[in-house]
């Protein structure tokens, strides 16, 4: 009987723990979480997936590292199908598309109260909120120093006009060009038009826009910007200034690296300030951020951890393995963010101080990329001057019309 009583015991026993392992499975949430080319931060992300999954023993998180080349493509499919990731990494042009489509979940703004709120009402579409920003990067003035004291001019220039009206000078002073212009890389020149309050249809034609236009045609026909700005790339750009043929390169503070290992006394003579502006006064930025597809299964646990990825303390982390800028309010106040010790921390801290003033932001079109190629084409003519600066405007916005 004693042996049998105790038989009965661990039996009862064993039945209950696999029901109750058979309810935990059933409880269980996957979370498949989608970045783009994060895998040398495989560490970092791990131990927060680590942290999230053990206050959160119901859910597991499967991290899928996805190529950036192959980003929109994968997504695409992804969110057409019945089964797609439950949170994704994206630009915001690609998430705007999405959200076009109807198949991203919209993000309720008292979620975000902890973002910095202009980054928040530049990835709104229709003034409805689709994404929540994870970093951003905004452009710096790369400067060579040296040069520029070399050309006896005192004052840095703030805005494309005044670096305008310096270049001539630098040129004679120094035999170096002023700046490198890459106004036919994707959308350099609608960027720098939006710095003027350029945005929409009617205003490409305008007389803000044709003095715009016309100041880049007089600074190549005069030969105070390279032949080369309306083919180069920003890396190509770089390279001119590593070898010490242009004075001002604007880019992200991560290219300070790579002028330190590629030219390192070109780096020695250089020094940072704040990226070129427009009358209208605000900076330009890049950010990535998150969506839900709207047929994701487990919608608000990946609103939850993504909040948790975002939050002031992993964010920060992230800043300081990299040389991305917080999005989350905290971490952008954080002492971090005013260290001003050598030339990175300086460089970080003036593209930090830049998020606060990122708007009135152009806002992406539906044909965003065809929109660019247009204006750049326009560019091209108008500097290589095989039409009149009127004229060639006046084409644009007929084909723009044809394209909205």
């Amino acid at each position: 009987m004693k042996k049998f009583i105790t038989l009965f015991i661990i039996t009862i026993s064993i039945l209950t723990l696999t029901a109750c392992s058979f309810r935990r499975d059933a409880d269980l949430k996957e979370i498949t979480f989608w970045t783009l080319q994060m895998g040398d931060f495989s560490d970092y992300i791990y131990k927060v997936i680590r942290t999230y999954e053990k206050n959160h023993p119901n859910v597991i998180i499967k991290w899928v590292d996805v190529p950036f080349s192959e980003g929109e493509k994968r997504t695409l499919a992804a969110v057409m199908t019945d089964n797609p990731p439950d949170l994704i990494n994206l630009n915001p042009d690609f998430s705007a598309l999405l959200a076009q489509k109807g198949t991203l979940e919209e993000i309720e703004e008292h979620n975000v109260k902890n973002f910095n709120p202009e980054i928040i009402k530049a990835l709104k579409y229709n003034d409805k909120l689709y994404s929540i920003p994870w970093y951003a990067t905004s452009a710096i003035t790369i400067y060579n120093k040296a040069l520029f004291d070399k050309s006896g001019i005192i004052r840095l220039p703030k805005t494309y006009r005044e670096l305008s009206f310096i270049a001539e000078k630098i040129k004679t002073s120094t035999g170096a060009y002023a700046y490198l212009p890459t106004i036919t890389e994707n959308d350099t020149m609608v960027k720098i038009l939006n710095k003027y309050g350029i945005s929409e249809i009617d205003d490409f034609n305008s007389e803000e826009s044709i003095k715009v236009f016309n100041m880049f045609k007089e600074l190549y026909q005069k030969g105070l910007i390279p032949q080369e700005t309306i083919t180069f790339t920003h890396r190509e750009a770089l390279e001119q200034y590593m070898a010490g043929k242009i004075v001002f390169f604007q880019g992200g503070a991560n290219f300070l690296k790579m002028i330190e290992e590629n030219a390192p006394s070109v780096y020695a003579q250089t020094n940072v300030c704040e990226q070129i502006k427009g009358p209208v006064g605000q900076n330009d930025f890049s950010v990535m951020n998150f969506v839900i597809p709207k047929k994701a299964k487990f919608k608000k646990e990946a609103l939850d951890f993504c909040l948790y990825l975002t939050n002031y303390e992993n964010q920060l982390e992230l800043a300081k393995m990299t040389n991305i800028i917080a999005t989350n309010t905290e971490a952008l106040n954080d002492k971090f963010y005013s260290d001003y010790s050598d030339i990175t921390s300086k460089a970080r801290s003036i593209s930090a101080k830049q998020i606060n003033k990122i708007t009135p932001q152009v806002k992406q079109k539906r044909n965003q990329k065809e929109i660019n190629n247009l204006v750049n084409t326009t560019v091209q003519t108008i500097l290589l001057n095989k039409n009149s600066v009127q004229d060639s405007l006046d084409s644009l916005v007929k084909s723009l019309k044809l394209i909205y």
